[in-house]
C-alpha cells in the first residue's frame, strides 16, 4: 500500500478555489486547525505569521450571497487527521 506524502502547510491558505492562497494538494487530505491549542471548526482561512484565521459570522451574508468573516487572532497551527 502506498501512503501519499503530503504537502506542507503554506504561511497562509483559503478553502475558496477562487482565491489565490487556495493550494488543492492540501486539500486532497482532511485538514485541521489549531487556534490557541483548541481546533476550530469552519474555518476559511489562516495565516500562520500573521496568526489569524477567518470564520463566518453567523448566518449573515455579505451583498454577494457569500458569509461575512471575523478574523480572530491567536498561535494558529493546522495539522493533517
Amino acid at each position: 500500500m502506498t501512503d501519499k506524502v503530503k504537502p506542507p502547510f503554506p504561511d497562509r491558505l483559503s478553502v475558496d478555489p477562487r482565491s489565490k492562497f487556495y493550494v488543492a494538494e492540501v486539500f486532497e487530505h482532511d485538514v485541521g486547525i489549531l487556534l490557541n491549542g483548541k481546533e476550530r471548526q469552519s474555518v476559511e482561512e489562516y495565516c500562520i505569521s500573521e496568526g489569524w484565521i477567518t470564520v463566518p459570522a453567523g448566518k449573515t451574508l455579505d451583498r454577494r450571497g457569500m458569509p461575512m468573516m471575523i478574523k480572530v487572532k491567536g498561535t494558529v497551527e493546522p495539522f493533517y487527521r
